[in-house]
């Protein structure tokens, strides 16, 4: 079978559903539930902690007694049902329990799909991860657009309906036929020698975390309070979802030029060049506070977080083992993408609170130690490179 169809299908039906998910949930949670903005915010709070523990713990012990395959299964079929829990839910402590059980199933299957990805690519089965990976992020914008249509007739009901529906496609999409390696079981003699602290004795690895950890969570202040800081510059609101869908689709058109125009680049190199970028980007946000300088920034989106991504992921498919590509994606999708985004979202929101432009400004505090970093990892990598080719 096509192993690069069926990852490009993948991310594109998993995106289309998080293009439901992320931006909207809270909303219709507020709105169809009848809870406040604090009592939201504390459950996808809690929730965001859940996901950690999930995607850190619960996901790598899992891919070591099961196929990636049947891993990606499971994670969808738990999302079916904890989103069906949401019907009959109407209380704080409904809801609380129910996106406790979504976000220990829904989030995991970003990493697991990412695994899959990886592990293809090691087994020369995926020749373009960032072709497969840009499916992805045009799967989150079409259902952006197309639920903005429908909530905007139908009301925010169409929200939870939308995404029932989204995950049912993704469960029935995923018992067809996959490449024959991602259903093999994992090696019983590989279950007890892969531990995650393992992880560190593979060269670089820990620096290069934390170069991405830091690139990620300097996202927090867009995330949370891009939507209401467009409001703040007098963005016409129509148009503010355009906006944010600049930063989307620039993600797009780096992932899918990623694999040709980025092939000779260095892990190294490609870290150095996102934190730059991404610094570019707050300070312009920071420094110009108005629309069309903020729709220019949103272009370096490709940097700040397609390219820290995609260097991550080059990483992993080039010096990571086989057996180790669950851990590292957890790991990854627990620091980078779960934790210290909440610990920033803090940090960021108090700064909002001063004045709103200090919560881009703010985010520089992870941008240049990232950058700081990149550099060294880039001169020890070439380095690396030099001592190989002298000795070879």
């Amino acid at each position: 079978m096509n192993s690069q169809r069926w990852m490009s299908r993948q991310f594109f039906s998993f995106f289309i559903t998080w293009g439901i998910f992320l931006p909207f949930w809270t909303g219709w949670m507020i709105h169809t539930k009848d809870i406040s903005v604090s009592q939201a915010s504390l459950i996808m709070s809690l929730g965001l902690v859940a996901r950690g523990i999930s995607t850190l713990l619960i996901f790598p012990y899992l891919s070591r007694k099961f196929s990636s395959k049947a891993l990606i299964n499971g994670m969808a079929i738990g999302t079916l049902i904890a989103i069906v829990c949401y019907i009959p839910a109407n209380s704080f402590a409904s809801l609380l329990v129910a996106t406790l059980l979504l976000h220990l199933f829904y989030p995991a299957l970003m990493p697991a799909l990412d695994s899959a990805a990886g592990i293809l690519a090691q087994n020369k089965q995926l020749k373009h991860y960032g072709k497969s990976r840009s499916w992805g992020s045009i799967g989150f914008v079409i259902s952006g657009v197309i639920l903005t249509v429908f909530t905007g007739a139908l009301g925010d009901d169409v929200i939870l309906w939308a995404l029932l529906l989204g995950t049912l496609v993704l469960v029935c999409l995923n018992f067809m036929r996959a490449p024959v390696v991602l259903n093999e079981k994992p090696p019983v003699n590989q279950t007890k020698k892969v531990g995650m602290l393992q992880l560190f004795r593979v060269k670089h690895f820990g620096v290069v975390l934390v170069i991405v950890i830091l690139l990620q969570a300097a996202h927090a202040s867009y995330y949370n309070y891009g939507y209401i800081f467009l409001q703040e510059i007098h963005a016409p609101k129509y148009l503010i979802g355009v906006i944010i869908n600049i930063a989307v689709i620039s993600e797009i058109i780096f992932f899918f030029i990623a694999d040709r125009s980025f092939r000779r680049f260095s892990v190294g190199s490609l870290l150095t060049l996102a934190a730059l970028g991404s610094t570019v980007r707050w300070i312009l946000v920071f420094t110009f506070p108005n629309v069309i300088v903020f729709c220019i920034s949103q272009t370096l989106h490709a940097c700040s977080f397609a390219m820290g991504h995609y260097a991550f992921m080059k990483f992993l498919i080039k010096n990571i083992p086989h057996s180790q590509i669950p851990n590292a994606q957890g790991m990854y999708s627990a620091l980078a993408l779960s934790w210290s985004t909440a610990i920033f979202t803090i940090f960021g929101g108090y700064l909002y609170e001063i004045e709103p432009r200090y919560a881009f400004i703010g985010m520089i505090v992870c941008t240049i130690p990232s950058m700081l970093l990149a550099l060294v990892y880039r001169k020890l990598d070439h380095q690396k490179g030099e001592l190989f080719e002298r000795t070879s």
